[in-house]
């Protein structure tokens, strides 16, 4: 299956999301979800093209309507219509990623993040010989986007470890094809998900290696994230609640057993083939299912990497952007 349907697409910076975060701070942010049942137990989540490791998240709402909440899942294309929409009050819980919510919240957006989607899942692969940075030096390098999360942490890396250059940077397209353009020898790297890898070696010989774990190189950055309404977590702090742990406990279970998650693939996606289930035990072989892993200081690490990349600025601090009370 295709684990990350071109999410490279969904990951790129927002750049544009003050001026429409702005525009939507005047209007009342949900304090009863979507104006439902009585009592508070209605509200709305905004989900962004639902892949493998969301599903985990539509699996904790299910759990929660066997609670009694009354939940509506909307699925949107793009991360930006899920940022307008929280700070609009539309809805009460989206994930996807970090940046945006970081962006908004700059600009004033009542967003707090509130758990982990999953941990982070590039790494760099290259062509066999290339073991360093600098035998990547002037060689192609293809990226999604110069905007790119993953084209961040490459140039990251670079500036750390790099001693004399960096590569010449290709702007080529989606995962599945700049794959295939290091399997052809056009580039001589490109950063890529776990999965797109587990795919690739399902497909044939894979004749390039990994030449750094974004994982292990940046272990307080944390790529995706939940967030909410900041009026929804004050004024429905117990379906907040029941919504983390609900999550946190699908994790426990994809964790202890990754054929839990190859059925909630089948359940909620309607689609399963024989790699999902390689997929979800490399999920968990990595601990990339971990709901509870945000700490204030790896919310700090989170802000600081984004900083460094020129998408907020200066003196954001994990108080001001995330919520953990929620993890207990």
């Amino acid at each position: 299956m295709s684990s990350n349907r071109n999410r490279d697409r969904s990951r790129r910076f927002v750049t544009t999301l003050a001026a429409v975060t702005v525009a939507g701070l005047g209007l009342a942010a949900c304090s009863d979800g979507d104006g439902g049942s009585e009592g508070g137990q209605s509200f709305t989540v905004a989900v962004i093209e639902p892949d493998i490791t969301t599903v985990p998240l539509l699996a904790a709402l299910e759990d929660m309507r066997e609670q009694g909440y009354d939940i509506e899942v909307v699925e949107l294309a793009e991360p930006e219509l899920a940022i307008e929409g929280l700070s609009n009050g539309d809805y009460a819980i989206s994930a996807e990623s970090t940046s945006p919510a970081l962006v908004a919240i700059e600009a004033g957006a009542p967003i707090k993040i509130i758990a982990n989607v999953i941990g982070n899942q590039w790494a760099v692969y290259g062509q066999e010989g290339i073991a360093t940075c600098d035998d990547l030096v002037g060689q192609p390098f293809g990226i999604f986007s110069e905007g790119a999360v993953a084209t961040a942490m490459v140039r990251d890396w670079v500036a750390q470890d790099c001693s004399d250059g960096e590569p010449e940077y290709l702007v080529i397209g989606g995962s599945d094809v700049r794959a295939q353009a290091l399997l052809q020898g056009q580039i001589q790297a490109t950063a890529l998900e776990i999965s797109d890898v587990v795919t690739l070696s399902a497909a044939g010989d894979v004749e390039f290696t990994e030449i750094v774990d974004f994982g292990e190189e940046l272990p307080e950055l944390h790529p995706q994230t939940v967030y909410a309404n900041d009026e929804f977590l004050s004024g429905q702090s117990e379906a907040a609640q029941a919504f983390v742990d609900a999550l946190v406990t699908q994790h426990e279970a994809i964790n202890a057993d990754p054929t839990h998650l190859v059925e909630l693939v089948e359940t909620h996606l309607g689609e399963s083939d024989d790699l999902t289930l390689e997929i979800a035990t490399t999920y968990v072989e990595n601990g990339l299912f971990d709901a509870g892993s945000l700490t204030p200081e790896s919310v700090q690490g989170t802000i600081d990497f984004f900083i460094g990349a020129g998408v907020i600025s200066e003196g954001m601090t994990a108080e001001q952007v995330a919520d953990l009370s929620f993890l207990g």
